[in-house]
């Protein structure tokens, strides 16, 4: 086969940046989806990624014909393919991370009756990749996919202790740009997290997402490399109070992260098998 000739004009460079506009431009329409969002219409995306109407369209048309998005005639709105619920499944399926720490957290979910996840950040959200609930009517009904606000929970603000200062500083100026009116009490929330973080290795959030829910989170650094994620657990006040999410369950979720340490290294657990339950109020 020949090899491609290279112009000299530069219009391979063009072609390069529109081709990596359009891909950008492409994934932002993708990222528009949410796991509350069963379909979308053109204008939900225009309002959303901020493209011109006519980008929207050439990009939906693409994705569809590629299989990242279906559209249905009868409604004239778009939802997800199964290209990209391909991608996601192989991305969830082959993390170690998630593999090892599901039976761990439906450990902490059964015994507690709350909710256990785990996220990362995606911009100034945070997006559950897995998540154990337990048998009672009353755990939290979030999924895959959820979002949340970073700085208003405790697995958003254990992750922004975590990171490095000058990252987390980048990602507090961000937040404030988005939220200009929220700035005191953006950087008060950050600011106890971090020192909370320091003196407990873990982060209690109580009503600051919503007022009847409490949670505690901590931040785990994957030594393979993978991106940084946090667990959190959290439940209505009646299930977990201030005093046991302190006392109990945040200490518990540090011993969770060493557990999955040590399993994520082939090594023995190192703690004895948790009791919450005597522990708790």
């Amino acid at each position: 086969m020949r090899k491609r000739t290279k112009p000299t004009d530069g219009s391979e460079g063009a072609e390069a940046g529109n081709s990596a506009a359009s891909l950008t431009r492409g994934l932002e329409i993708l990222r528009a989806f949410t796991a509350d969002d069963a379909t979308l219409g053109n204008q939900d995306l225009i309002e959303r990624t901020g493209l011109p109407k006519a980008t929207v369209s050439r990009l939906t048309s693409t994705l569809v014909g590629l299989g990242y998005l279906h559209y249905d005639d009868m409604l004239g709105r778009y939802s997800i393919g199964p290209a990209t619920v391909s991608l996601g499944y192989s991305a969830l399926s082959s993390s170690a991370v998630i593999h090892m720490v599901r039976p761990l957290m439906q450990a902490l979910a059964d015994e507690t009756g709350a909710a256990v996840a785990l996220g990362t950040r995606d911009g100034l959200e945070m997006v559950y990749l897995a998540n154990c609930r337990s048998m009672s009517p009353v755990s939290l009904r979030l999924n895959v996919g959820s979002r949340l606000p970073i700085y208003r929970t405790a697995m958003g603000l254990a992750y922004l202790a975590e990171m490095k200062l000058e990252i987390r500083q980048s990602v507090v100026e961000q937040l404030v740009a988005a939220e200009p009116d929220k700035e005191q009490e953006l950087t008060r929330l950050v600011e106890n997290a971090v020192e909370d973080y320091r003196r407990d290795g873990f982060i209690s959030a109580f009503g600051s997402w919503h007022s009847y829910i409490n949670a505690v989170g901590v931040a785990f650094r994957p030594t393979d490399g993978s991106p940084l994620v946090a667990l959190t657990c959290g439940g209505i006040v009646d299930l977990l109070s201030r005093n046991h999410c302190r006392e109990v369950v945040g200490p518990e979720l540090v011993q969770l992260t060493r557990r999955l340490r040590a399993r994520l290294a082939g090594q023995p657990d190192p703690l004895p098998a948790p009791n919450w339950k005597t522990s708790a109020e």
